[in-house]
């Protein structure tokens, strides 16, 4: 198994550490070939229009949303929710919209804002999961193709439709490892 990690900006590096913890091979995604002969895709936290401004500018916008919507398992975190939203409260831009959800950008304020709670998540093993949010998005509203597998202060913090993973908090920062291996379960069952 190979997994891509968006490589344009955010906590790549710290995606690829994780899946090396679990022995997968990565590979760095920054061009459109880039995106042949991998199992799953993560596009990491970071700065959703700054990494939106790069889809662009490095032509791999069109090719990213081909392929997730041909079937590759994809994961936004944090950032990477924001890019994967059919719709962004307050705003008329996209980026690669293919999960039907609304997301609320900045929801959870300030950097100063940021916060570590520990929750469930739905269909993770062993309890509670900790999950680190920063200057982070929720989804304020979604489809019934959508399934909840998280909510926080009656928010939705993570959720699933078909191939698309989303996650407001960002698991690369954190040393548990269950949230790579669910995404690892998701592309074996693909």
């Amino acid at each position: 198994m190979r997994i891509g990690v968006l490589a344009l900006q955010g906590a790549y590096i710290e995606h690829i550490n994780k899946l090396g913890k679990l022995d997968i091979e990565t590979k760095e995604i920054r061009y459109s070939r880039d995106l042949n002969d991998i199992d799953g895709i993560i596009i990491p936290g970071g700065e959703s229009t700054s990494i939106g401004k790069l889809l662009n500018e490095s032509n791999i916008k069109a090719k990213i949303y081909e392929v997730i919507n041909n079937g590759l398992p994809v994961w936004g975190t944090c950032a990477g929710m924001i890019i994967l939203a059919k719709k962004i409260h307050d705003s008329n831009k996209t980026y690669i919209p293919l999960m039907d959800i609304e997301v609320v950008k900045n929801a959870y304020g300030r950097q100063l804002s940021s916060f570590t709670t520990n929750q469930k998540i739905k269909g993770l093993q062993n309890g509670f999961y900790p999950m680190v949010f920063i200057r982070a998005p929720y989804i304020k509203t979604s489809q019934n193709n959508v399934e909840t597998l998280s909510i926080v202060d009656e928010k939705i913090v993570a959720a699933k439709q078909s191939n698309i993973l989303v996650t407001s908090f960002h698991p690369e920062l954190t040393d548990d490892l269950r949230m790579h291996q669910y995404f690892i379960n998701m592309i074996n069952n693909e």
